[in-house]
């Protein structure tokens, strides 16, 4: 039987228990997850797509989440453009876009000629799941982020330099992975996907100012323009962004644990179903805590317009399973 929990909440349903998934579920924190790994690099693994369908399906079967995310990485999409990427662990981007002529030189992503092996993927997951598929992407400005720093950054000061000094070649960028985002994301959901998030995890280094004027404008392009799938927009340290994200065009938004979700829902005047809000480190604390953390979450996601469980970003590596596991028992009334 088809487990549509997460589909119900997102249409503002008033339900008996949260839906409950987990950013980054499929990982390093699960053997079965290691065990696959151990054979091929990362972007192997993200661009084989029976190897990508297993460790999707390993956090499903493990604990019965509510939904599955596909697995991939938010960068996955920025190689076709003429971005030469790996991981070293790390994303190293040795050709990174510093000027105009760099962002003009870029190409659209055509996902189906370009990334067949996530269309692929998808296609697999839909037949073999019974519960939800989220598809994703980064957000535009993250993936600028990393395609102008040649990597992470601690202070983003080439991305935001860029930003402020060539406000044209940053409008080319970022007009180009907007098109491609909605692209990319377009094709997961006419594939399966009946739902999508994109990540902005890194929306929340630049000011309110800043946000509203470089990056509002292309999520809201994206949103407004994906056709038929539910969508979540997270964008991670975002709170301060409330009066441009209560303008959006989305179903949810996921929330960090920087904020209560009681606070975030006023702020956006609760207008959104929202997901999170954990920190994803009180998966080391012993099973008492993890309890009273879990159950506080709960009981405010019943105070707001609707609430999807999960963290307040990804699950790390070094979690626990076995606390995993007993989380997922908690959010589901088991014990």
């Amino acid at each position: 039987m088809f487990n549509d929990l997460i589909l119900r909440a997102l249409n503002g349903e008033k339900l008996e228990r949260p839906p409950v998934w987990l950013m980054r579920q499929a990982g390093r924190y699960m053997a079965e997850y290691r065990e696959v790994r151990s054979k091929v690099t990362f972007l192997e693994l993200c661009k084989t797509p029976e190897l990508a369908c297993e460790v999707t399906l390993q956090p499903i079967r493990a604990f019965g989440m509510d939904a599955a995310i596909l697995f991939s990485d938010i960068l996955v999409p920025i190689e076709p453009m003429g971005v030469n990427l790996d991981f070293n662990p790390a994303p190293v981007i040795s050709n990174p876009i510093r000027t105009k002529e760099d962002a003009e030189n870029l190409r659209v992503v055509e996902p189906e000629k370009d990334l067949p092996f996530v269309i692929e993927t998808v296609k697999l997951l839909v037949e073999r799941l019974n519960v939800p598929l989220i598809g994703f992407s980064g957000a535009p400005f993250t993936l600028a982020c990393y395609m102008v720093e040649g990597g992470g950054s601690k202070n983003f000061e080439n991305v935001k330099s860029f930003m402020r000094n060539d406000e044209k070649g940053f409008e080319v960028l970022m007009e180009k992975l907007s098109v491609s985002t909605l692209k990319y994301l377009q094709a997961q959901v006419d594939n399966g996907c009946k739902i999508v998030q994109m990540f902005d995890t890194w929306a929340g280094v630049v000011s309110p100012y800043d946000y509203e004027k470089y990056i509002f404008p292309y999520v809201d392009y994206i949103l407004k323009n994906l056709k038929g799938a539910k969508t979540i927009y997270f964008a991670k340290n975002g709170a301060t962004f409330y009066k441009s994200l209560r303008k959006l065009n989305c179903d949810a938004l996921g929330v960090d644990w920087t904020i209560t979700l009681e606070d975030f829902s006023m702020l956006t005047e609760d207008k959104f179903v929202l997901q999170g809000n954990m920190d994803p480190t009180v998966l080391f604390a012993n099973k008492d805590v993890i309890k009273e953390y879990a159950l506080k979450i709960i009981n405010e996601g019943r105070k707001i317009k609707g609430h999807i469980f999960n963290l307040g970003h990804g699950i790390l590596p070094g979690t626990p399973v076995e606390n995993v596991k007993f989380l997922v028992d908690v959010i589901k009334g088991e014990i």
